[in-house]
């Protein structure tokens, strides 16, 4: 069943790499690469579960609230060009 799972994030992973490259708007392209980094952590997730060792969970949390700060700032790079500038800042 995990063997199955992880076929299936390998497939959505692929999946999220064509529309990274393909997008038509740079956002396309950032939710594209926010898709691949969720689908990681749940492929470490399986893995774990797969290899017998379930402490890969931890890995696993990390690598998400590292994928969102890096979206949330690549976003915030996107929009205003400069990551220590704030909308209100002026």
């Amino acid at each position: 069943m995990f063997a199955a799972a992880a076929l299936g994030l390998l497939t959505a992973m692929a999946l999220a790499i064509v529309r990274a490259l393909l997008g038509p708007t740079i956002y396309d392209r950032i939710m594209a690469v926010n898709m691949f980094g969720t689908k990681t952590v749940l492929l470490i997730a399986v893995l774990g579960f797969l290899a017998g060792r379930p402490d890969f969970l931890d890995l696993a949390l990390l690598y998400a609230l590292m994928n969102f700060i890096g979206t949330i700032a690549v976003l915030k790079y996107v929009r205003y060009r400069d990551l220590g500038q704030s909308r209100y800042g002026e």
